[in-house]
């Protein structure tokens, strides 16, 4: 608190991040209570004058301490003072431009406090006026922070804007066309943030409201379409020379028409005829970069838009484009094929009534992309994606043929030629190529098999020259790694196409040997995404050759226990759970000699608090895996095991937080405690099913908990329509469970004592 007075800035800079971080322990505690009022306090009076130094930092203070805690820590009269100080920070009458910046910057981080304040008009008033006027300060730090506060005070306050938009449209338009680009990106950022926030109010309640509607919805982009498409469409010729080859570049032309897009999705197809004038009379100019803006916002406004007003334009603009991938411009070309791919992406595939894609124009599509795919590795990577989305088109193409089927040797050659190019780390293009390679292995059909048979030992060959690759920089050996973890990837994609077929399993089953053993040397190389990669085809190779795969678990074990006990790196012991299960699959009670390690690494991972918990959940699953696969034989484990089930169903039954994350975490255990349960009661079923008893009652407890929680359904992260009834799944999962249970009961092995709390009635058994 001391140091916050200094007048090295640097000094009082760093205090201010430490102060704030000890807040955000301290007060959601109720310690500390006396920290906001000395710091109010620093900030003066009417007679009191203090240092302009000792102002800026402790802005910086409240800002930062706003940033960290939570809105309900802090009292309303202590939200309202922090907002007085910070306004009169901002106020023009405020000489020192540092402390209206170091204020300007702390009211962006209190907006999530001032939800009383917006709800009262004259506060909310005067928020906003100190707001815009700030704005139009002469200092661009403080302009950039006045519009970066108006883009929260969008994805905020959405509801309390539209007294304001106006005159915020003015001054938005008025930072894009003339003001620096750092402020004028902040002002584009504005309309992106209305844009979520509309399309957002439209994915969760439907595109069509009532006069009455409960919801705010004002629909602030039409109504600013006529006005704001213009601008945004004058952003596009403002490009930077050699964007493309910056993979961080963000500039006022890539935000414009990230903005475009944005709107296009908010309001479809009116967007349409606002964006194609613009499009025909600057997409065939001299100039490059009128070229360039014209492809950008064809490509921006596809998504949003409907079928039927889009498949026309397309219709006529597709040969446009593939003529302009021979553009002399490399950023022309770069646009084109990212449009084409958007085009491909959005308008091809089974569910498009009146495909763009035909087998009239398939071919000179094909030729197009095969040839650009040589063009600089920007371009390449661009059209590799527009590979990926044509195959993905394809995928559902019923039959043993498709379309793609007579061009598939000459993909797989285009795209290992551009994996294997000497510039290929550039713009991502080897990885790209190799996950367009897995794609269109993923989707192909029968008649393609020979061509994907011949690519296994083609890719062990590559692989295996990872291994002999002379490594003198840790450059060689990150070159080496990303090879590696590509090369697994794509034999894990064709081990599972080959092997989900009996006819072309055999492709799968020859190499088998050689697979492992590459697979195995891999594993020394020891990286983590070279783990994760080969685990999972190590899993997929299990899944093949079945209970062949038995021969190599001596030698694998060792590798499959470091995954197990890889907490560092928790998503390798994520996968390397997810083999387990893979090999129970495929062994059955083979696995038996191996049993005892893996289930005493399982309940160490679980008692662990270093590994991270989203690896708990499988761990559960796991149970089931090998209980299904060894039978009786997990009588031994489940004294163990059962207690780490039931301390896991109590802690879900106790959750607090509420939070989208702690609920879906929580749906996660429980369903991963029913796939342990359904697992071990289907594993003792017929020789050993009264060994449950014991545990019934705790297991009807869970049941009644889960059956009694509201948020039982969801696992979040999608909108309302596309919500996943989890509980559903887990509870056709526990039917089994609940049928044995009964059974023991009813059969009078060993007398049960029921929670008082849990009748069967409650739970419409007696009536099923």
């Amino acid at each position: 608190m001391q140091t916050l007075s200094s007048a090295v800035l640097d000094a009082s800079h760093t205090a201010a991040q430490v102060i704030a971080k000890i807040a955000a322990i301290e007060l959601p505690r109720s310690e500390w209570p006396e920290l906001i009022g000395i710091l109010l306090g620093n900030m003066g009076g009417p007679q009191v004058e203090q240092p302009t130094h000792l102002k800026q930092a402790t802005l910086e203070t409240l800002g930062y301490i706003c940033e960290e805690v939570s809105a309900d820590v802090l009292a309303q009269d202590q939200v309202n003072s922090i907002l007085t100080a910070v306004v009169q920070g901002m106020n023009a009458t405020e000489t020192s431009n540092e402390v209206r910046l170091s204020a300007t910057r702390a009211l962006c981080n209190a907006l999530d406090f001032a939800h009383s304040n917006f709800e009262n008009d004259m506060e909310r008033n005067y928020l906003m006026r100190v707001v815009c006027e700030a704005t139009l300060s002469p200092d661009v730090r403080i302009r950039q922070a006045a519009f970066e506060c108006l883009v929260s005070i969008a994805s905020t306050y959405y509801d309390k804007l539209a007294p304001y938009m106006q005159d915020v449209f003015v001054i938005t338009s008025k930072a894009v066309k003339e003001d620096e680009e750092p402020v004028a990106l902040q002002a584009i950022e504005f309309w992106s943030a209305i844009c979520d926030e509309e399309i957002e109010i439209q994915e969760e309640y439907g595109a069509e409201f009532s006069g009455n509607s409960e919801v705010p919805y004002f629909r602030f982009i039409k109504q600013a379409l006529p006005a704001l498409a213009p601008m945004l469409l004058e952003t596009l010729t403002k490009q930077e020379e050699d964007q493309d080859q910056d993979e961080e570049a963000w500039n006022l032309s890539m935000a414009g028409g990230t903005c475009l897009g944005l709107v296009a999705r908010t309001v479809g197809d009116d967007i349409v005829p606002l964006v194609m004038p613009f499009v025909e009379s600057n997409v065939s100019k001299p100039d490059w970069r009128c070229r360039e803006a014209a492809t950008y916002a064809f490509g921006s406004i596809l998504e949003g838009p409907s079928v039927e007003k889009l498949a026309p334009l397309v219709n006529i603009a597709l040969n446009f484009m593939l003529n302009a991938m021979k553009d002399e411009n490399n950023q022309v070309k770069d646009t084109t094929a990212w449009t084409l791919g958007r085009i491909i992406e959005i308008l091809h595939g089974s569910e498009v009534e009146t495909p763009i894609i035909t087998q009239t124009n398939l071919p000179l599509i094909l030729s197009v992309l095969l040839e650009s795919i040589k063009d600089a590795p920007n371009v390449a990577e661009k059209v590799c994606g527009a590979i990926y989305f044509l195959a993905q088109g394809y995928e559902d193409t019923a039959g043993s043929s498709s379309p793609l089927s007579p061009f598939f040797q000459s993909l797989v050659q285009g795209l290992l030629s551009a994996a294997d190019r000497e510039d290929a780390s550039e713009s991502r293009l080897r990885s790209s190529a190799y996950e367009t390679l897995n794609e269109i292995v993923r989707c192909s059909t029968e008649d393609t098999t020979p061509i994907v048979m011949q690519l296994v030992p083609l890719i062990m060959q590559k692989l295996n020259f990872t291994l002999e690759m002379q490594i003198l920089s840790s450059d060689d050996r990150e070159k080496q790694s990303e090879l590696q973890a590509l090369l697994c990837g794509v034999l894990q994609v064709i081990i599972q196409k080959l092997g989900a077929s009996d006819a072309t399993k055999f492709g799968v089953l020859q190499y088998a040997d050689q697979m492992m053993g590459l697979f195995l040397r891999v594993f020394a190389c020891r990286s983590a995404t070279v783990h994760e990669e080969a685990m999972l085809a190590i899993g997929a190779l299990a899944y093949a050759t079945g209970v062949e795969f038995g021969k190599y678990m001596q030698e694998f074990y060792k590798y499959l226990e470091m995954g197990l006990q890889n907490f560092e790196e928790y998503q390798v012991c994520a996968i390397t759970v997810g083999v387990v299960g893979d090999i129970c699959r495929a062994l059955d009670d083979k696995v038996l000699p191996f049993c005892d390690g893996i289930m005493t690494q399982l309940l160490k991972d679980l008692s662990s608090n270093q590994l991270h918990r989203s690896v708990k959940p499988p761990i559960f699953s796991c149970f089931g895996d090998i209980a299904l696969a060894i039978g009786e034989h997990f009588e031994k484990y489940l004294r163990y095991a059962m207690p780490m089930l039931q301390g896991a169903a109590e802690l879900s039954a106790q959750q607090v937080d509420r939070d989208d994350e702690t609920i879906d975490y929580n749906n996660q255990l429980r369903n991963g405690i029913f796939e342990a349960l359904s697992g071990i009661f289907q594993g003792f079923k017929n020789t050993k099913a009264e060994l449950m008893t014991p545990y019934a009652g705790h297991i009807m407890q869970f049941i009644e908990s889960v059956y009694q929680d509201k948020d039982r359904y969801y696992l979040t992260g999608f909108s309302s329509m596309y919500f996943i009834p989890i509980y559903w799944m887990a509870v056709i999962k526990f039917m089994y469970c609940l049928q044995i249970a009964i059974r023991l009961i009813s059969l009078g092995h060993r007398s049960v004592d029921m929670p008082p709390e849990i009748q069967f009635g409650e739970l419409g058994v007696r009536n099923s």
